[in-house]
């Protein structure tokens, strides 16, 4: 691990980690997954946020506000983590009236994560959002559409290039679809975003799962299914990641189940230009320095002088 300090104290940021992504400069090629990392003020007294962070992508946000789901909303699994908030958040005007403010005070590109339940209700999170100290948008798909009886919008191409393509007319930021792997043909809908504007692509967001008690018989989720993370997605993740990157010219940001260095050295051979970490920092509160930290590890032994270098690099079996 690298323990270097600078003249203030603080771990300098690494120059061989140092990327651009549809235009946003970071310092790391790692991103604060949604959902796991509040809106980044939470994790202040742990993290660096404005030298040892790529990027923040703040708790997913919704055209008004939302109390989340009633009932156990996490639950751990083998090697994951299960959980189904239901969007829990202020609403998109608080967000940028309240706590967009603090999150200014820190050298960090900020991600406005959002959801709604219609093509309007995107177009409204786009217009509101396009504003000084948002770096662009990581559009969730995986949210119904309330107008098509529920159908989440990430499961068809159609939809999923509709919602891409009223985000890109309503604003002028970086707009990254994060795609559902709960599809029959994930590259399909790559595909429809890439032809509709899209940036840049993230994946995969979580795979749908369930727990169940067996003693009281009963879900142990309150919303009966949740959102599988961590480890246990690894597997598939990675998969995803190289049959996108194989069949378009986007760049990706991987994620699922990155816990270490190693498994981030993994997407971006697997095609991913930067990744993002989410499940790994509810376990360790400083796990995204500590990835990166392992990432400079690999390029200096490996004699890599920059991480991007990286990227697609994976070699043939034979």
């Amino acid at each position: 691990m690298d323990h270097e300090k600078d003249l203030n104290g603080k771990k300098p940021a690494h120059k061989e980690l140092a990327v651009d992504f549809c235009g946003i400069k970071m310092k790391n090629p790692i991103v604060a997954a949604s959902g796991t990392f509040g809106f980044g003020l939470e994790y202040a007294d742990y993290l660096d946020l404005s030298n040892e962070v790529g990027a923040i992508s703040v708790k997913g946000l919704t055209p008004k506000a939302r109390n989340g789901n009633e009932g156990t909303r996490i639950a751990e699994t083998p090697s994951g983590l299960l959980n189904c908030i239901g969007l829990e958040n202020p609403g998109a005007e608080a967000f940028v009236e309240h706590i967009l403010p603090e999150l200014k005070k820190y050298d960090v590109p900020i991600l406005a994560n959002i959801s709604a339940a219609d093509i309007d209700g995107y177009a409204f999170m786009a217009q509101t959002l396009s504003v000084e100290g948002v770096a662009g948008f990581e559009v969730n798909i995986s949210c119904p559409n309330v107008k098509n009886g529920g159908m989440a919008f990430g499961v068809s191409a159609e939809s999923a290039a509709a919602v891409c393509k009223i985000v890109r007319e309503k604003t002028n930021l970086p707009v990254i679809m994060k795609l559902s792997p709960n599809v029959t043909d994930i590259v399909e809908i790559a595909k429809a975003v890439e032809a509709e504007g899209a940036d840049g692509i993230s994946m995969i967001n979580t795979l749908l799962g369930m727990a169940i008690d067996v003693k009281t018989r009963r879900p142990v989720l309150g919303n009966l299914y949740g959102g599988l993370s961590g480890p246990a997605v690894k597997p598939v993740a990675l998969r995803l990641v190289h049959q996108v990157a194989q069949a378009i010219d986007l760049p990706i940001m991987g994620m699922g189940g990155i816990m270490n260095g190693t498994d981030a050295i993994e997407f971006m051979l697997a095609g991913a230009d930067i990744v993002s970490v989410g499940t790994a920092s509810m376990v360790d509160p400083r796990a995204i320095a500590l990835i990166a930290d392992g990432m400079k590890q690999y390029c200096n032994e490996n004699g890599v002088a920059h991480v991007s270098e990286l990227v697609g690099a994976l070699q043939p079996y034979r």
